[in-house]
């Protein structure tokens, strides 16, 4: 969690925000929280501020891509609150960011020992998002990537785990909106920033 200025600087943050961010409370105190974020969700992050800024909502929800130390990334849910001051004006957001790859301590197996990994996706599951997101069936990726059907259907089910998306259209979906894909060239293909 973290306060934010009317502006989007951060005034102050606990521990668990810093760390989701691969920073000190001296690097990240007095930056914008666009700074922090993958260059994907200011378009719409910007509508949901300028809503709470303008008292047309007191609340918001949206999913991001936020980035790490040492270049990794992560995706999640951001919650902006707005706090509003004596003058019903408002005088600071309260964010509260919650990563994919983190869970409740008891739904934690005392045996998983998975590091905080930035990077989302292997190079292989990487060219099998672009196959997907092309619209190529899974004969044809097996084809192109020589793995067998039963291999690509395997790493499909992966990244719609790890996406928690329901089905192949809303794997692209959220990889979209995540950031993961670039826009405006055919062939899409999966940003490095996404690849470990």
């Amino acid at each position: 969690m973290a306060t934010l200025a009317p502006d989007l600087h951060v005034l102050a943050g606990d521990n668990d925000f810093f760390r989701h961010f691969g920073g000190s409370s001296a690097d990240l105190c007095g930056r914008n929280l666009f700074e922090l974020l993958h260059p994907s969700a200011p378009s719409v992050l910007r509508e949901h501020f300028s809503r709470l800024h303008d008292g047309r909502r007191t609340r918001f929800t949206e999913r991001v891509v936020g980035y790490r130390s040492r270049g990794g990334v992560f995706s999640g849910k951001l919650t902006g609150t707005a706090i509003q001051g004596r003058s019903d004006r408002l005088s600071a957001i309260v964010v509260l960011v919650k990563p994919d790859d983190e869970r409740a301590d008891d739904e934690r197996a005392d045996d998983e020992l998975t590091p905080h990994c930035g990077k989302l996706l292997s190079p292989l599951e990487a060219r099998i998002l672009e196959g997907v997101a092309t619209g190529a069936s899974t004969v044809q990726m097996a084809a192109k990537l020589y793995l067998s059907r039963q291999g690509v259907e395997y790493h499909v089910g992966s990244m719609l785990r790890k996406m928690k998306a329901p089905n192949r259209a809303a794997l692209v979906a959220r990889a979209y909106a995540a950031g993961m894909l670039t826009v405006g060239t055919w062939p899409t293909r999966v940003l490095p920033d996404f690849v470990k």
